[in-house]
């Protein structure tokens, strides 16, 4: 009988630097309805998310249980990476209760819920739920295109209406594929900029489903998992600006790695990177740096102008100490040369 009944498979989704990955970190804390099995799709080399996640493991959610996948944008790669990871984590003894798929910030999840109707998996697993998480600070700003009031206007009157940016399409797209949408960052607004962020996503949003307020990913696991929506039979209510495109690519974004000496000052790193920030649009900046004299690696992360950085953890005995930052940016806006520039004055 056990056999006849699908995996949930909650999908949460968001815009790069949302607030997924401590979100998932919260949820993994907090599980204790058997066994958790989180996917993680990075954008870029460096899987700074996954580690992240690994430190959170527990006996529910073991770090074998914690798989990442970074060979490109998880709707993308359907047959070749997301199929295999699935049928891998059915595998398992004992069989996970509950899947969370983190996609990158770049993901359209529509074609990520078309991926379950594949002969392999249909009858094993099932989308419990496809949450969205959405910056309040962000969106408040009217980042994802030029005019996001003049955006959402045209959208009103016309649904197949063209965007400036293609930010502003993955966003909506995002919104409107969601059972939940969660407010994230709330604390970095104040009350007029919160209400604006809910009055520019009801706008966008194609039915009355719920907007929650989430402050540092800290949200009851029971409203999140056991929504049972069955996304993947729904397709119809999710409308996306892809539905008549018979595939896409994110050629729009690209992410640059940079391999860095060990460094002598963690606090002087950081005013670069804010300075590389302020003078360019940068979507997002992750990675770890070899801190000169300290036995723990330095996390850093950054959203927009908005930097930050820790000591994570101890560099284990065996491991090589590196420093490596992955920058994901618009194609053409900003390229190595310039980042090498503010980040090691070459």
């Amino acid at each position: 009988m056990d056999s006849l009944i699908k995996t949930p498979v909650s999908i949460i989704t968001g815009f790069l630097g949302s607030g997924k990955t401590t979100l998932i970190s919260n949820l993994i804390n907090k599980f204790r309805n058997g066994k958790l099995a989180i996917i993680v799709n990075e954008f870029g080399d460096l899987g700074v998310d996954g580690e992240i996640l690994k430190s959170c493991a527990i006996p529910n959610c073991p770090e074998e249980n914690i798989i990442e996948l970074s060979n490109g944008c998880i709707c993308c790669t359907v047959a070749d990476d997301f199929i295999p990871t699935i049928e891998s984590l059915l595998k398992m003894k004992p069989k996970p209760d509950q899947i969370i798929i983190e996609t990158s910030g770049l993901a359209l999840p529509k074609p990520l819920l078309k991926a379950f109707e594949w002969p392999e998996i249909k009858s094993k697993i099932t989308v419990d739920g496809v949450i969205t998480l959405a910056d309040a600070e962000a969106v408040s700003n009217g980042r994802f295109a030029p005019s996001i009031e003049a955006v959402n206007k045209q959208r009103l009157t016309d649904k197949n209406v063209s965007h400036d940016t293609p930010l502003s399409e993955v966003f909506e797209d995002q919104v409107n594929c969601a059972d939940l949408i969660l407010l994230t960052k709330c604390d970095n607004v104040n009350h007029i900029d919160l209400l604006k962020s809910k009055s520019i996503i009801n706008k966008i949003k194609n039915n009355p489903k719920p907007v929650i307020e989430v402050i540092n990913g800290k949200i009851n696991p029971k409203i999140l998992l056991g929504l049972q929506s069955e996304a993947e039979n729904d397709l119809k209510s999710r409308p996306s600006h892809h539905d008549n495109e018979e595939e896409h690519d994110h050629e729009d974004f690209e992410s640059i790695v940079l391999n860095l000496d060990e460094i002598e000052d963690e606090k002087e790193i950081c005013k670069k990177i804010e300075r590389l920030t302020e003078d360019y649009e940068i979507l997002r900046i992750k990675g770890y740096l070899s801190i000169k004299n300290k036995p723990m690696r330095f996390l850093i992360q950054s959203v927009g102008s908005r930097v930050r950085g820790q000591y994570d953890k101890m560099w284990e005995p065996n491991q090589i100490k590196k420093s490596t930052l992955v920058f994901i940016v618009e194609h053409h806006k900003i390229n190595k040369t310039i980042i090498q520039k503010y980040i090691l004055g070459k």
